[in-house]
């Protein structure tokens, strides 16, 4: 482990943690920036792949439109490892997802057990997300009283 390393694994942890907030706040704009330009994200659900993006453009279209009809999302991250290898790094880490919103005259939660696979690569101005591949895991939707 050189002394950098402490530094970009604190950088990689902040850029997840960050992508997360901004998108709890739901400013995509800002959200997508953290990505790189021609970024590839596509997500998983029971082996099965369900949304493939490329791109800022079409990543905050797609996360605005997901997301319009929940008035709360949140974004719990866990644990993560990641391997730096220069300027490009790669790592897994662990979110527990909340989704609050009307669903049929109801108020519904969806909460979602999620793991993340993404590759890094340093730019300028520090880190971005390269690709990220989501795959969820299990999702339990229940009527918030």
């Amino acid at each position: 482990m050189n002394l950098k390393d402490p530094t970009d694994r604190t950088a990689l942890k902040e850029l997840v943690d960050k992508i997360s907030t901004l998108g709890d706040r739901k400013d995509f704009n800002a959200q997508v920036q953290l990505f790189s330009e021609d970024a590839l994200s596509e997500n998983f659900a029971g082996g099965t792949s369900i949304l493939k993006l490329k791109g800022r453009k079409e990543m905050a279209e797609a996360f605005a439109n997901f997301l319009k009809d929940f008035d709360t999302v949140y974004h719990l991250n866990g644990q993560q490892v990641v391997n730096i290898d220069g300027d490009q790094a790669s790592g897994t880490f662990y979110c527990l997802v909340t989704l609050i919103g009307n669903e049929n005259g109801k108020r519904m939660r969806t909460t979602i057990g999620a793991y993340y696979q993404d590759s890094y690569v340093r730019a300028e101005d520090g880190w971005l997300v390269a690709k990220r591949i989501g795959n969820f895991k299990w999702q339990e939707k229940v009527e918030v009283k």
